[in-house]
């Protein structure tokens, strides 16, 4: 089923979403291009903290420590959260501060969750990621993983991802789960509208 963008679009009013998920999940190279179609502005959150810091990730994490970089996080995901029409692709371990939470509830979270052994072929070479340097790749996925599962969990809608996925088919199926969330959502509103036009009553005492 194909879905036109224009109308999620429009049935979104505005709503930010969010794509969090494992590092690898593709997050931002989907996120250009479902903001792309939905005319939403795109952020990668790493890159708008490597602005802020005037440094790359990894000279944070290695100068300054995880925590400092977390901090920054929060703060950049503060400023995006004010703003409506934005798509972010988040840094993968956003959902561990509960404060962040309260700015991505504001919008539509959306996981990317794939395989340990997607995940793997696809960061094997990748040297620029802090959390994987100096270990076993695939051990500390699990771990990582692992760790963040039920935290990932929580997200308005789970787009389970396959090898052979594509980005673009990947954001056909986001746009349908937008487009039916969208619509479960009118009908909750007519429902609840329906029963507030619907005659009072009275307990007898």
């Amino acid at each position: 089923m194909i879905v036109n963008p224009t109308t999620v679009h429009q049935d979104l009013q505005g709503t930010n979403l969010y794509l969090i998920g494992m590092m690898g999940s593709g997050k931002s190279t989907v996120g250009k291009i479902l903001a792309d179609r939905l005319g939403y502005q795109f952020f990668d959150s790493d890159t708008v903290i490597e602005q802020v810091a005037q440094q790359p990730v990894s000279q944070i994490f290695a100068e300054s420590g995880e925590a400092v970089f977390r901090e920054l996080e929060t703060r950049v995901l503060a400023e995006i959260a004010g703003h409506g029409r934005k798509l972010v692709a988040t840094g993968g371990g956003i959902v561990l501060k509960p404060e962040n939470w309260g700015y991505l509830r504001h919008g539509v979270i959306i996981w990317l969750d794939a395989s340990i052994e997607i995940l793997q072929a696809r960061l094997a070479a990748d040297t620029t990621r802090p959390l994987l340097q100096g270990t076993d790749l695939e051990t500390k996925l699990r771990s990582l993983y692992h760790d963040r599962q039920a935290l990932y969990a929580q997200a308005d809608l789970r787009i389970m991802l396959g090898e052979t996925d594509t980005p673009e088919e990947i954001c056909d199926r986001i746009l349908l789960a937008l487009a039916k969330a969208c619509q479960e959502k009118r009908e909750q509103d007519a429902e609840i509208e329906e029963l507030n036009r619907q005659k009072p009553f009275h307990l007898e005492e």
